[in-house]
């Protein structure tokens, strides 16, 4: 494996088939030539797109966390676009610059706006004018698009991965319930 997915995110990740292709892979990523782009749903209206740009590092209290810290962290980015707006919710793009442990998730929440769904960073209580019904597959996290460089052809290669049908079912949802409650 070349890179991890967190727990409950669902989408696409890099296997290397030999340590030279694996040597290689890992060598992108660190060199951030891989390119990797996700699909969100956060909780709250985020007004514009951003690039969240905070150090984290390991939770000072809890070490099974990650957190926005100065202690011991390192560098990370996130730039989100917004793909859809609701009055309770943002559909977003999320694009890494670097690739740190639940980077997307500690980004969103430490703005206020975590992931929906996400029982560690945020809370699978859904705000009050939200009625979703249960999320059972995991936060709205999706490794939906990765390009890198071939590492035996040297080629480009581009790799999509469609929404899965949780995600796309949550998405009906919020778009049918978000529209009656602006009427």
């Amino acid at each position: 494996i070349v890179h991890r997915l967190d727990k409950d995110t669902s989408g696409l990740m890099v296997a290397a088939k030999n340590d030279l292709a694996h040597l290689c892979l890992a060598e992108q990523i660190k060199a951030h030539q891989v390119s990797r782009i996700y699909e969100a749903i956060a909780i709250g209206k985020i007004d514009e797109d951003r690039t969240l740009s905070y150090p984290i590092g390991r939770h000072p209290t809890d070490r099974k966390r990650m957190a926005v810290t100065d202690r011991n962290a390192k560098p990370a980015v996130t730039h989100i676009h917004i793909l859809e707006q609701f009055p309770s919710l943002t559909y977003l793009c999320c694009v890494l610059e670097t690739g740190r442990t639940h980077q997307i998730r500690v980004h969103l929440a430490h703005i206020g706006h975590p992931l929906l769904g996400d029982a560690v960073y945020g809370s699978l209580k859904l705000p009050m004018n939200v009625k979703y019904g249960r999320l059972t597959a995991g936060q709205c996290l999706h490794a939906g698009k990765l390009s890198l460089t071939h590492p035996r052809t040297g080629k480009r290669m581009e790799f999509t991965c469609e929404l899965p049908d949780y995600f796309k079912q949550v998405l009906e949802l919020i778009r049918h319930n978000e529209s009656n409650s602006e009427r």
